[in-house]
């Protein structure tokens, strides 16, 4: 038999505590449940915003992106490509020319990202799952068509399949002069092209993303045989990072092989210290509520004063009297603990099953809050609480052990 926790929860439970001890027992309780359920949900919901993220970016990102090491572009001839394409794991490989370029459509104008991309792009992308209106394809009856992003629509009044208005693209000639020539006909490199469909994928895509056959940005931007990136589809008999591990052999240090996270660092990352400054302050938050802990274990320390002497008469040690105390402000915690993680795993599950709260915006892409539940926000969030709990109550139950037995009989 525990003894320690059995007086302990007598202490919990005994309905002859003085009013004061009580209502600041209850108050702690009430405090580290609501501190629990907030930090359960405000997880939830970080968790959720990084897959939105990921499911976004998804439908246009491929599975692993080559790049190289230094300089935006690289050299690639038939070679190279032909050992890309016999790596295990490698299902499909796509060209991409990737550059800054110049739009105009009637007498509006602004630079967008011009993608360049080989026939066989949207075999590996789910780009065409997000239009919105017209046609992904980027070649018909072999005439080069742009597919532009929403934004892009929006900002200049482009209008579909209209080939009396086609999009006016410029880039800058690279004629080796550190000066650009003054006159538009020598200065730039100018093509024609129709804007065929529309996407809404995400808005700073949307914004600033047209996409167009390889051949076509080859031209304009007078790439050649050099590639700003080459994107990889990954098959069934190898994972991600087998294939990922791989191609960095094959291609050595001079390139980059991103994978899905790695191609969106930054905001993964930023989300993620976004995250964990929120548990950190929701911890503060739990320690604050749990100090109630401290005040009432310190009142029902000098209240029990007389049970201590008695305890140690009987022979109980200083270490069982600490340990009645310890036992005692775990429980209060931890009954506030399971009720604010019921809680909040309830409104989290709520959420993910019934949209209750809603994003309340009329143009956001999701109509409600994005929740996901992971089991390790669960064990840090009890992990936090444990150690915030040992911490409150260690002091009134050292006072509580050393209690002087002569002056309290």
């Amino acid at each position: 038999m525990n003894v320690p926790l059995l007086i302990a929860r007598r202490y919990f439970s005994s309905k002859n505590k003085r009013n004061i001890i009580s209502i600041i027992s209850n108050i702690s309780m009430v405090g580290v449940a609501v501190g629990t359920m907030a930090l359960i949900i405000v997880l939830s919901v970080f968790n959720g915003l990084e897959d939105l993220v990921r499911t976004l970016y998804g439908k246009s990102d491929p599975d692993l992106l080559i790049s190289a090491v230094k300089g935006k572009s690289f050299e690639t001839n038939e070679q190279l490509l032909q050992r890309i394409r016999a790596t295990p794991g490698v299902a499909l490989l796509t060209e991409v020319i990737e550059d800054n370029a110049l739009l105009q459509y009637h007498d509006r104008q602004m630079v967008v990202k011009l993608k360049g991309v080989s026939d066989n792009y949207f075999a590996q992308s789910n780009i065409d799952s997000a239009i919105v209106e017209g046609d992904h394809r980027l070649t018909r009856n072999e005439e080069p068509y742009a597919l532009i992003g929403a934004g892009v629509q929006h900002e200049l009044s482009i209008a579909i399949d209209n080939k009396f208005a086609p999009l006016r693209l410029l880039y800058p000639r690279n004629t080796g002069k550190k000066t650009l020539s003054m006159n538009p006909e020598t200065a730039f490199t100018e093509q024609s092209i129709v804007a065929g469909g529309v996407f809404l994928i995400e808005q700073h895509i949307d914004d600033s993303y047209i996409f167009v056959p390889l051949d076509f940005a080859q031209s304009l931007l007078k790439y050649g045989n050099r590639r700003t990136a080459l994107e990889i589809k990954v098959g069934e008999s190898r994972t991600i990072e087998e294939a990922q591990e791989d191609l960095k052999k094959l291609l050595g240090p001079g390139f980059h092989v991103y994978n899905s996270d790695e191609q969106h660092v930054s905001l993964l990352k930023a989300i993620k210290v976004e995250k964990m400054f929120v548990f950190i302050t929701f911890a503060f938050i739990l320690l604050i509520a749990s100090l109630n802990i401290f005040f009432s274990l310190s009142m029902l320390v000098i209240d029990k004063k007389k049970d201590i002497a008695i305890l140690m008469a009987m022979g109980a040690t200083s270490r069982t009297v600490r340990n009645v105390f310890l036992f005692e402000g775990s429980i209060v915690a931890l009954v506030g603990a399971v009720v604010g993680l019921t809680l909040g795993i309830l409104i989290c599950w709520l959420q993910q099953t019934f949209h209750i709260v809603s994003m309340g915006m009329a143009t956001s892409v999701v109509d409600s809050y994005p929740v996901k539940m992971q089991l390790s926000d669960i064990v840090l969030t009890g992990l936090a609480i444990v150690v915030i709990t040992m911490t409150v109550s260690i002091r009134p139950a050292l006072n509580a052990s050393r209690q002087a037995l002569r002056d309290n009989l």
